[in-house]
């Protein structure tokens, strides 16, 4: 069933974060360029505003090729469905190339303290060391609300956006910074499911995404888990896991399945899995798109 096209997407601000690049890629991928777009403060803020119904869509960073997996995506999809909140699925994954400036007011022999995202600041790293080695590094909420907390000050610098120091008017020192330069970002659109789904049905989109808990911490258990995948020649993508919080060594475990074709094969791996859990999610069947072949909108 085909859903109606959102009219309004949170992504996590302020205006000029690399979530808010992703958000207009998308509304252009699907058709919907005057989209509104929310921004948000917190990835968690992001999902919270789709749960709670204050927009259609939210777009949230999942994994970065340098720094891995964004832990509080994973934990909010993983929690999504549970004691009532509200389930989610992914409907499409956008691929955005990323490239990280160093924006100051000062030169670069004044800077003595370096804002930005985790996220980014481990993505410049080696550049940081080589460059500022003495410099404090200071987390943010996001790359673009770094930008806006350095305005006015000759010490302080950023790393976000080249439209960040646009959208907040800082002069641009170094472009571009990141360590590697293939450094990308994949993007999800997240989605709320149709009223008493509880797990979005396995479908033959491009990728897949599950997450499962075992019954209990034993020898062969994760094995005969991915052995469900393995036997019916599902490539893994991706796997992560992530802390239950519940007790210690106890794990919850992303996959990324490569379904394009696979359908009957997704379907018998569910099947076969399903016993193994204590929990499983399946948050949809999907297309991913490379962000660099569709140009976004301008904001304003």
């Amino acid at each position: 069933m085909t859903r109606p096209l959102p009219q309004t997407i949170a992504f996590l601000g302020p205006a000029g974060t690399y979530g808010e690049q992703a958000s207009r890629r998308l509304a252009v991928i699907l058709g919907a360029p005057e989209v509104n777009l929310q921004p948000q403060v917190g990835i968690r803020n992001v999902i919270q505003a789709l749960q709670e119904g204050r927009c259609d869509a939210a777009v949230v960073p999942v994994e970065n090729s340098v720094e891995g997996g964004v832990t509080t995506c994973l934990d909010v999809l993983w929690e999504s469905g549970l004691e009532g909140a509200q389930p989610l699925g992914i409907e499409r994954a956008l691929i955005l190339p990323i490239r990280h400036a160093l924006l100051s007011e000062g030169d670069l022999d004044q800077i003595s303290e370096v804002l930005s995202h985790p996220q980014a600041l481990g993505q410049c790293s080696l550049w940081l060391q080589q460059h500022l080695p003495s410099a404090l590094q200071l987390s943010t909420s996001s790359t673009a609300e770094a930008a806006r907390m350095v305005r006015g000050s000759r010490f302080r610098a950023a790393i976000a956006s080249r439209q960040a120091g646009l959208d907040h008017g800082l002069p641009e020192r170094a472009y571009p910074i990141n360590d590697q330069p293939g450094n990308c970002t994949r993007f999800l659109l997240l989605r709320r499911l149709p009223s008493g789904v509880t797990a979005a049905g396995a479908g033959t989109g491009q990728a897949t995404s599950l997450a499962f808990s075992l019954h209990s911490n034993a020898p062969g258990g994760l094995v005969a888990a991915l052995q469900c995948f393995a036997a019916r020649r599902l490539n893994m993508s991706r796997i992560e896991s992530r802390p239950s919080k519940r007790e210690l060594g106890e794990y919850v475990f992303f996959v990324d399945l490569e379904t394009e074709g696979q359908l009957e094969a997704l379907r018998g791996a569910i099947e076969a899995l399903t016993p193994l859990c204590e929990r499983l999610v399946c948050f949809g069947s999907y297309p991913i798109d490379d962000g660099t072949s569709v140009e976004p909108v301008p904001a304003g």
